[in-house]
């Protein structure tokens, strides 16, 4: 009955860890990987959903270009892999 409760448990862990900690974890090794990719002349969009260039780069600040004359400056974090390839036609 013990085994069987312990099987059990070892059942949901192995559950739990492959349909939601596995997955996260590498979308976030994705999500980094394309953060510190990112290069001046690259279209991206923030989490917020404004649409760039990037311009220039600064450790963790990047900033963009939104229209001809206006630049904000970001977050490297605040760039979203997932909306940015959407954007450009990528997204599966």
């Amino acid at each position: 009955m013990e085994n069987i409760n312990l099987l059990i448990f070892l059942a949901i862990f192995a559950t739990f860890y492959f349909f939601m900690i596995r997955p996260q974890v590498k979308k976030q090794k994705e999500q980094q990987k394309f953060q510190d990719g990112i290069q001046e002349g690259d279209e991206v969009v923030t989490a917020s959903g404004i649409i760039g260039r990037v311009h220039k780069i600064e450790d963790t600040v990047v900033h963009i270009a939104v229209n001809g004359k206006t630049v904000i400056r970001v977050t490297k974090g605040a760039i979203s892999k997932e909306m940015t390839d959407a954007f450009n036609g990528v997204a599966k």
